[in-house]
C-alpha cells in the first residue's frame, strides 16, 4: 500500500505587528540596558524591582470652544487617533456650569491611556522627533512633577508631530502628557525620565 505524501509546508509570511517575535522598542531596550544599571548604581538599589519604571504615558485634550462644535471635537479625537494609534475616551461634564455655558453630559476634554508598545513608540517619538521639531525649544520645565514620582508637561499644539498635516488642521489643539512612574520618589523619577532623554530645562541659581 502506497504511503500518503505528507502535507506540504505552509509558507510563513510577515509576522503580523504587535507579535511576540517583533523586535522591542527602541526605548524599552534602553530602559532594559542602560536605565537600570544606571540607576541601580545611582540609587543604590538592592533588587532589579527597585528600579523605577514608566508605568503608562496618558494624554488629555482640552476641547474648549470645539465643545460646541461636532466637526471640531472629530476633529481632535482624529489627530489624537493619529499621533498615538490609539482611540481616547470621551471625558463628560458632571454637572452645569452657567458661568461657563457648560451643560451636564456635554463633552470637555478627550484622553487616552498609552501602555506596552504604544507607550514605548509615543515615547520616542516625542522626544526624538515631536519636542525637537518646538520653535526656539529651551527644554521642559525639571520642575512639574505631582510629588508623587509623576511627571506632566504642555504642547500648545499637535502639529508638532510629523504625521499631523498643516493643511489639513482646522483647529489647533493643545494637550497634557503626563507619565506615571512605579515610583513616589520625585528625584527618581526625574532620573528615570532623563534616562530617556527627557530634555529637562536647567535652571539658574
Amino acid at each position: 500500500m502506497a504511503k500518503a505524501k505528507p502535507a506540504p509546508k505552509k509558507e510563513q509570511g510577515p509576522k503580523a505587528p504587535g507579535t511576540r517575535s517583533e523586535a522591542p522598542p527602541r526605548m524599552l531596550l534602553t530602559y532594559r540596558e542602560t536605565i537600570v544599571p544606571q540607576l541601580t548604581k545611582e540609587f543604590d538599589y538592592g533588587n532589579v524591582m527597585q528600579v523605577p519604571r514608566l508605568d503608562k504615558v496618558v494624554v488629555n485634550v482640552g476641547i474648549g470652544e470645539a465643545k460646541d462644535n461636532d466637526k471640531a471635537l472629530d476633529a481632535a479625537v482624529g489627530d489624537v487617533v493619529t499621533i498615538t494609534g490609539q482611540k481616547p475616551a470621551l471625558i463628560k461634564a458632571r454637572k452645569s456650569v452657567a458661568a461657563f455655558k457648560l451643560r451636564a453630559g456635554q463633552t470637555v476634554g478627550i484622553k487616552t491611556t498609552l501602555r506596552g508598545r504604544r507607550m514605548w513608540y509615543f515615547l520616542d517619538k516625542l522626544l526624538n522627533v515631536a519636542l525637537p521639531r518646538i520653535r526656539d525649544f529651551r527644554g521642559v520645565n525639571p520642575r512639574s512633577f505631582d510629588g508623587n514620582g509623576n511627571y506632566s508637561m504642555g504642547l500648545t499644539e499637535q502639529l508638532v508631530f510629523p504625521e499631523i498635516d498643516p493643511d489639513k488642521v482646522t483647529f489647533t489643539q493643545g494637550m497634557d502628557i503626563t507619565f506615571v512612574t512605579s515610583t513616589r520618589n520625585d528625584d527618581e523619577a526625574r532620573e528615570l525620565l532623563r534616562g530617556f532623554g527627557m530634555p529637562f530645562r536647567e535652571e539658574t541659581k
